[in-house]
């Protein structure tokens, strides 16, 4: 909506357009020839603040030497009302544009009108995504892995909604088939050997040993005490798992919620097979002759569609494997439920999973696009203290949770360290996270948004107030500290953009490091107290616009804004 960056390109294009154009007229270039090229930003701003490549570009097509179309092509520009002041040929053919002091303003302008909204694009257009992540197995609790997905997950769904997508959060649960079976025998056998002793009753092959199932299993005797002892094993695991999965599920949602995670659906997978769905798709695949019999179960003719094996659908018992259900939630999303994109936020141990799941999808009867279907797939955790990995709490002694990491470093620091490059190993450090100083990346953006709200209130006591931006004096942000933070602001509509296209919302955390960087060096630059009411009044202007996007990308990554720290 206010893409400054893109403005300034594109305004670049047609000043190159027009002056080629004029140059030819006057016998300097060939006649009808366009000339491509890209607009870059360059590194160091004393090169430019936009460097065009057209004459490079165009030097095969007119079979001139590059540096000549360039001279030709400024000897024609007009740059009078536009966002750049000058501009000059460099190196090899180069078009090297500086900004205006319209530019720096306007970009002041457009964080004034859009407030916290300011960085929102519309390449979106309001196509419905569904983003699904963290969907872990509600048999035991969320682990670090968990941790990861959920913050990836959520801020990539803020990152596509500021993009102009319409976007839907997911959590499926997995409250069918054998994993769940199996936790119900696990509560089942802790809850008879608190009853019957610890050698009266054998633990299940691949039972789930965790101090959960066990608190669990306490949780039931302390409520009824014997009542289940003789009823028969298939009754008593039905009523331990009744027990057990709602109370898994809500202790889930408390702790999702405590993460700033909010869905816009749990969807239970028992839903899938209680509908026919799960059925009615295994019964479409055999009917197109995608299916085997083999032992008794039903395969699916996967490697004839591009995987590396074959996928029992049914076991040899009639029970629909996880697969099978996959399948009928994911053609739910597309055919049920229309969804323009499908993106699955996964674990690095379902690597294997989404190229198996990719060669289904391109299966013609199932209705499932392919092409619309993403897999983000984020690597390993591995947790950090002192140098020594940790992998207990260390109030519990037991394996650590997200809640347990939640207790110990905030809301805030997990959010932000679990927004990292998906694609890379993550260390996180948990004495970085909770240190307060410049070296925490998290308290060192908070810091500088409480630092500029601490500005404003001391100036607001002694009568100053922040102006509008039509009010400044356009001609006042003459120093480089200055000009470097406006560039940086006007950086996010793009950063969004990019972080939207290449499904990684860590280009935020980036990007707002960035800024309070340029903010801090600015601050310790350039005075405000004591400065020309102008100067002072435009350098206040730009604190605040700083302030309001810190806090608009601290919110895009679920992480608070705190005024005083």
């Amino acid at each position: 909506m206010y893409n400054l960056v893109d403005s300034a390109k594109k305004q670049i294009d047609a000043l190159i357009a027009e002056a080629a154009q004029k140059a030819a007229e006057s016998g300097l270039l060939p006649a009808n020839v366009t000339l491509p090229g890209a607009v870059e930003i360059p590194r160091d701003p004393a090169n430019g603040d936009y460097a065009a490549t057209h004459a490079m570009a165009g030097a095969k097509a007119l079979k001139m030497p590059p540096r000549k179309i360039a001279e030709a092509i400024t000897a024609h520009l007009s740059l009078g009302g536009t966002y750049f002041s000058r501009c000059d040929v460099a190196g090899p053919g180069f078009i090297n544009f500086f900004l205006s002091d319209k530019w720096f303003m306007d970009v002041l302008a457009a964080v004034e009108t859009a407030g916290e909204d300011y960085g929102r694009v519309d390449v979106g257009a309001g196509q419905r995504v569904m983003v699904e992540f963290v969907s872990a197995n509600p048999t035991g609790p969320m682990t670090i892995g968990n941790a990861r997905g959920g913050v990836l997950g959520d801020a990539l769904a803020a990152v596509l909604d500021k993009a102009g997508y319409n976007v839907h959060r997911e959590f499926y649960i997995n409250d069918a088939g054998n994993q769940v079976e199996l936790f119900g025998r696990s509560i089942e056998a802790r809850y008879m050997q608190l009853c019957l002793g610890d050698d009266a009753f054998e633990f299940p092959d691949n039972g789930y040993h965790g101090e959960d199932i066990k608190e669990l299993a306490k949780m039931i005797y302390d409520k009824e005490g014997r009542k289940y002892v003789d009823m028969p094993s298939e009754e008593r695991v039905r009523a331990f798992v009744a027990f057990g999965l709602p109370h898994n599920i809500a202790l889930m949602k408390q702790h999702l919620e405590r993460y700033r995670i909010h869905y816009d659906m749990w969807f239970s997978e028992k839903t899938l097979h209680e509908s026919g769905a799960v059925a009615e798709t295994v019964q479409l695949l055999a009917e197109n002759g995608y299916t085997y019999e083999k032992d008794g179960a039903v395969w699916l003719k996967n490697t004839e569609l591009g995987a590396d094996k074959d996928e029992v659908l049914r076991r040899s018992n009639g029970e629909y494997t996880y697969y099978a259900a996959d399948i009928a939630y994911h053609r739910n999303k597309f055919i049920t439920r229309k969804f323009d994109r499908v993106i699955d936020v996964l674990g690095a141990d379902h690597h294997g999973h989404m190229i198996r799941f990719k060669a289904t999808a391109t299966c013609p009867v199932l209705g499932i696009d392919q092409e619309r279907l993403d897999f983000v797939i984020m690597q390993m955790v591995r947790l950090v203290r002192d140098g020594e990995v940790v992998k207990v709490s260390k109030r519990t002694g037991k394996a650590l949770t997200l809640n347990d990491l939640l207790d110990e470093i905030g809301v805030d620091a997990c959010r932000f360290f679990f927004n990292a490059k998906p694609d890379t190993h993550l260390e996180f450090d948990l004495g970085l996270a909770v240190r307060q100083d410049s070296e925490n990346p998290v308290y060192y953006v908070q810091y500088a948004h409480a630092r500029i709200c601490s500005l404003l209130q001391t100036l607001a006591a002694e009568g100053h107030t922040v102006s509008k931006t039509a009010d400044l004096n356009p001609a006042v942000f003459e120093t480089e500290p200055e000009r470097e933070v406006i560039r940086q602001l006007a950086l996010l509509p793009e950063e969004i953009i990019l972080a939207a296209r290449d499904y990684d919302p860590s280009r935020i955390n980036r990007y707002v490091i960035e800024l309070a960087a340029r903010f801090h060096r600015f601050y310790n630059a350039c005075r405000i107290k004591g400065e020309a009411e102008d100067v002072a009044a435009a350098r206040l202007k730009l604190a605040d616009c700083v302030r309001i996007v810190i806090k608009s990308c601290l919110s895009l990554i679920g992480v608070s804004a705190p005024e005083k720290m």
